[in-house]
């Protein structure tokens, strides 16, 4: 599935101040016929960005139902500036609420993909702080991964990980889905730790549509159990897809991801 012809071109946004400023590339579809209905808003996964099936597929079908819709690459990634090794949650969400209120929209859907689901329950957080923000319509979460630094990689740490983050500040890992190793940083688990949402109830205020593959070596469908533990007071719906793994790229995995957002579209 490749991009559009009639994709938007990306515009970029500087976020952050002197020697912490970085630009950050995002691309908005104006809504050409859906007046007054939500964005969509796509939020990326760990080292993964804007230009992915899911996110691709997204904007297509807000291009097909005539909505607006937004992505965006934190830095680090894609075609933002910055180094990736400085990311963290907090950095990473500072740019994509930057980039949403840069965009302005009255009502927004976020679909988030893992690390993008936990900096989608933190983004609805911090835009529930704020009367003058998007309202949240709903959210759509494709394997999420929040606090994933404490709960999915700490707990498992080898010595020779553990030594290698104490002596270089970071380790590397071997990456299923690229030729280059994933990289985690002290400072992205010491920042993590300062993001955490699995520790108390989580308001998001809307509806919530979690898919999750029972079938996903990187995040186990426990976790997403435990997190609707933390979400009591919304409209949860947990999609099990058995044979699932964590990327839910296929084409029927595409498909319950679209039928998920058009549902909230049309709710």
């Amino acid at each position: 599935m490749s991009e559009m012809q009639n994709a938007p071109d990306p515009q970029f946004l500087s976020v952050g101040d002197g020697d912490a400023s970085r630009q950050i590339a995002f691309i908005l579809r104006e809504a050409s016929r859906a007046e007054g209905a939500p964005t969509l808003v796509w939020l990326s996964g760990y080292r993964s960005d804007m230009s992915g099936t899911k996110a691709i597929e997204l904007d297509r079908l807000a291009a097909e139902m005539g909505l607006a819709c937004l992505r965006l690459d934190y830095s680090g990634h894609g075609l933002s500036g910055g180094e990736f090794r400085d990311g963290t949650i907090s950095r990473w969400l500072e740019e994509a609420l930057a980039v949403v209120r840069h965009a302005n929209p009255k009502r927004i859907i976020v679909v988030g993909s893992s690390m993008g689901g936990w900096i989608a329950l933190r983004l609805a957080q911090e835009l529930g702080k704020h009367a003058d923000g998007p309202k949240l319509d709903g959210m759509v979460l494709i394997a999420p991964a929040p606090d994933f630094t404490s709960d999915l990689i700490e707990p498992h740490l080898t010595k020779k990980e553990r030594a290698s983050l104490e002596e270089r500040g970071y380790f590397e890992e071997k990456s299923e889905y690229s030729a280059e190793p994933n990289i985690y940083t002290r400072a992205l688990i010491d920042d993590g730790r300062a993001n955490q949402v699995l520790t108390g109830i989580i308001e998001t205020g809307c509806p919530v549509h979690i898919l999750q593959g029972m079938k996903d070596p990187d995040v186990p469908y426990a976790h997403a159990m435990k997190l609707i533990e933390h979400l009591p007071s919304d409209d949860v719906v947990l999609t099990f897809v058995r044979d699932g793994d964590h990327r839910l790229s296929r084409s029927q995995d595409i498909e319950r991801m679209l039928a998920a957002v058009t549902a909230l579209v049309r709710q």
